[in-house]
């Protein structure tokens, strides 16, 4: 059964650090790319960061970049979101998921996610 679990949220000021983690279950992990999307309130999903499956390269939204940093621990079936210099703007739900998007016999599978508050 596939799981995904999104932890490490919270809320944070502006210029402040967070770490995000997702645990995998239930997949080829070492196998997939990875990605960590974002939703803000009222506003479509979008990808924030990928990672290939060994980890040499990543792609970042442009909007992050110099402050977001994605890693993952193939041993630990857990892929993660290094958050620097945090703005308000960063606010949203982030998700972790395969690239392509896991699919189950119900469509798009998603984890809870995880909230992330930045205050100004």
């Amino acid at each position: 059964q596939v799981q995904l679990v999104e932890s490490g949220g919270g809320l944070v000021q502006a210029g402040g650090s967070l770490r995000l983690s997702c645990a995998a279950s239930g997949i080829a992990f070492s196998d997939k790319h990875m990605a960590w999307y974002r939703q803000a309130p009222g506003k479509q999903r979008d990808l924030v960061a990928t990672i290939s499956p060994s980890g040499g390269s990543a792609y970042y939204l442009e909007s992050v970049k110099g402050r977001v940093t994605i890693s993952r621990d193939n041993a630990k079936n857990t892929v993660y979101l290094h958050l620097n210099s945090l703005e308000p703007e960063d606010t949203a739900v982030y998700y972790c998921n395969t690239i392509p998007i896991i699919k189950t016999p119900r469509g798009d599978y998603w984890g809870q996610g995880i909230q992330v508050t930045v205050s100004s």
